[in-house]
């Protein structure tokens, strides 16, 4: 689809957090019609009232675009062609049902979400109208409104596929919309590549996050670099059960990138090297630093799950979802002072 014919879509961005909203913000940028649903309302008044702000690493630039509350979608009077769904993977379900009577009967929604998400997506809209997406982009918004966008267009990297092959023909589309904000790959297979970032975010997210520090400093940590290995190499292990195929993400090349017995740290160095500031921090602490829930569950959660079904354990997820759970209890609290009991915990589950 040429970018002339992008110009006459009606684009839906629901969930304007940091990704959200620095990706609608790119859209906006390139002339398309876009508007935004948002569930925080601090953050709906602040884009309402001043723009969103997009501070990319100095360079900043504020968009004006239309936004909504939830509460106000039901007085949308014209459907929408595409919807990127950019919620957290556990709001999927009720996010795809708010908007689907504001669908149109060609349209489609898009999930540019961290997880596997897209089979809810497909059990709400059809198998028909469901587009899932690998996202990498590292953002944080930690004032309504205010993007700070760390990663920029040559950094930020997006797979897109459909769940079902009765979605394909949306592909180009949403792959045409998303290269305004980075680098796109069409595939073929969606779930392999959904599944390999998985891999990434239960080794990098949920670890610095225990430990209340940045994605970087948490791989200096001692022991802590191969607790962030071996929790993706478990959830390559369910790739290997699954028949999920193990392949390179980001546009990365070489055999280390595809064999699973280097995937893990071969990614990990990529993503420290050249996706992530020093300071980044893990999109799971940045909701804990808001008092929100976080997707534990939804990523090594998942990992725990999928390995139990195979009558296999997972100590590594295991132990660091335990300490998460905790966490958002308020049992425990985040620092590097769980460095040690969480070492101590896998190495018990690994002995049981």
């Amino acid at each position: 689809m040429s970018s002339r014919d992008l110009t006459d879509l009606r684009i839906a961005v629901l969930g304007t957090g940091a990704n959200g909203s620095g990706i609608g913000a790119d859209l906006v940028d390139a002339g398309l019609d876009v508007t935004f649903i948002d569930q925080w309302p601090d953050n709906v008044q602040s884009i309402r009232d001043h723009g969103v702000i997009v501070d990319m690493r100095g360079d900043v630039r504020t968009v004006r675009v239309p936004i909504l509350h939830l509460c106000e979608v039901a007085t949308i009077t014209r459907p929408f062609d595409v919807v990127l769904l950019l919620v957290k993977a556990y709001d999927t379900r009720w996010a795809v049902e708010l908007i689907k009577p504001h669908v149109a009967p060609d349209g489609v929604v898009a999930g540019v979400q961290n997880g596997m998400t897209g089979d809810v997506i497909v059990d709400v809209m059809g198998a028909d109208r469901a587009v899932a997406a690998v996202i990498e982009l590292t953002a944080a918004m930690y004032e309504p409104g205010h993007v700070e966008r760390q990663s920029d267009r040559s950094r930020t990297w997006f797979a897109v596929g459909a769940p079902r092959a009765e979605s394909r023909h949306h592909i180009p589309v949403v792959a045409s919309l998303l290269r305004h904000a980075g680098d796109v790959e069409e595939v073929d297979d969606i779930t392999s590549p959904k599944w390999m970032k998985l891999v990434l975010n239960a080794g990098e997210l949920l670890p610095s996050a225990v430990l209340d520090t940045s994605i970087v400093e948490c791989a200096r940590v001692p022991g802590m670099r191969e607790v962030m290995t071996d929790a993706g190499d478990e959830a390559l292990r369910v790739a290997e059960l699954e028949d999920i195929t193990v392949r390179a993400i980001f546009g990365m090349e070489g055999d280390a990138a595809s064999d699973p017995a280097t995937f893990m740290p071969t990614i990990l160095d990529e993503l420290c090297a050249n996706y992530v500031l020093p300071e980044s921090r893990s999109t799971i602490l940045q909701d804990w630093m808001k008092g929100r829930h976080a997707e534990v569950n939804d990523i090594n959660g998942l990992v725990v799950e999928m390995l139990r079904r195979h009558g296999e354990p997972a100590p590594v997820n295991q132990a660091v979802v335990e300490f998460a759970l905790d966490i958002e209890a308020g049992v425990r609290q985040r620092g590097m002072h769980n460095r040690e009991p969480l070492l101590a915990r896998i190495d018990e589950l690994r002995q049981a």
